[in-house]
């Protein structure tokens, strides 16, 4: 009888230990499925049905997948992540607010995030505000991501915004960003501005189309450093110019194809620096100017505008 009561009691004092365990466990890698279930724990066999009811339940530094095709919701991200649906239809809609939110500001280690998103197609339906909004983190990469119809108020494709001191990174590869942003002052397939004093952003565009926006991408450096790279990348068709330099950013385009934008094709304003490298700029109302520092390698292809401009300065290929 003793016996018997001791084992009872061992039971049931660590019955509540395997309660707490259960209960905040968080896998590395978790699961969403079109016909998930956020109740689910989001496994293989169990997926969730949306990345908001995935991402309580995966570590950080863990790994949403997508099993099958199927709408899988905004989501805020606060913890370095990877949200990938490569090789099957993943999307987000977005009417009427941000696709994907990144800001680990109110963590302990603010400005420390790194997030990954690939094969992705993050749509605003008309009255989206932002693709992907990067208030706070370390670093955001994208892998063929497509981002469109963002155009209600001061909407962008992608905002990179950062409100963390320190440098912080964005990288954009073989993506298609099309209808993003309504008035070019404001609104942008990609806009790169830190959000305060100290957040210098250094940006990479490879092999992306950036097309139909309000303004292409605009790199503004009013607060803080700007580093932009534009490569083998196409900015055209958007209503107002090709790829803006501002506030003393420096950018450099290289094996880019800027044309029929209805402003500017490549501008740069103020104590910005651009360089301009083996890049077709053509049937803009203007290829290049701005009143800033513009500079050509002499290997470009400036023809065709309504007003080509002339850059500053001819720099000497080493």
């Amino acid at each position: 009888m003793r016996r018997s009561l001791l084992l009872a009691a061992l039971a049931l004092a660590a019955m509540p230990m395997l309660g707490v365990g259960s209960a905040h466990a968080q896998a590395t890698r978790t699961w969403i499925s079109g016909v998930g279930d956020d109740v689910n724990p989001c496994s293989r066999t169990a997926p969730c049905k949306t990345f908001a009811g995935a991402i309580s339940k995966t570590a950080a530094g863990g790994e949403i997948n997508c099993l099958d095709p199927g709408g899988f919701g905004s989501v805020t991200i606060t913890k370095s992540i990877t949200l990938d649906c490569s090789g099957t239809f993943g999307s987000i809609l977005s009417s009427g607010t941000n696709g994907i939110n990144i800001n680990d500001s109110a963590t302990a280690t603010p400005g420390t995030i790194v997030v990954n998103v690939r094969g992705l197609a993050i749509n605003g339906a008309g009255t989206g505000l932002v693709g992907i909004n990067f208030a706070s983190g370390f670093s955001l990469h994208l892998d063929n991501v497509i981002i469109e119809n963002f155009n209600s108020g001061n909407a962008n494709g992608i905002r990179f915004n950062s409100s963390t001191a320190g440098t912080k990174f964005l990288h954009v590869n073989n993506s298609f960003l099309w209808n993003n942003g309504i008035a070019p002052a404001s609104g942008a397939g990609i806009f790169i501005q830190p959000g305060i004093a100290g957040a210098t952003s250094v940006a990479v565009i490879n092999n992306t189309a950036v097309e139909f926006g309000a303004q292409g991408i605009t790199a503004n450096a009013a607060t803080a450093g700007v580093f932009l790279t534009v490569n083998h990348s196409s900015v055209s068709h958007n209503r107002g110019g090709g790829i803006a330099a501002q506030g003393g950013a420096q950018v450099m385009v290289t094996n880019t194809t800027v044309i029929d934008n209805s402003s500017t094709g490549v501008s740069s304003v103020g104590t910005s620096l651009v360089r301009i490298n083996n890049s077709t700029i053509f049937g803009n109302q203007t290829g290049v100017g701005g009143g800033g520092n513009l500079r050509s390698y002499k290997n470009n292809a400036i023809n065709g505008n309504g007003v080509d401009g002339t850059p500053v300065t001819q720099e000497i290929l080493n």
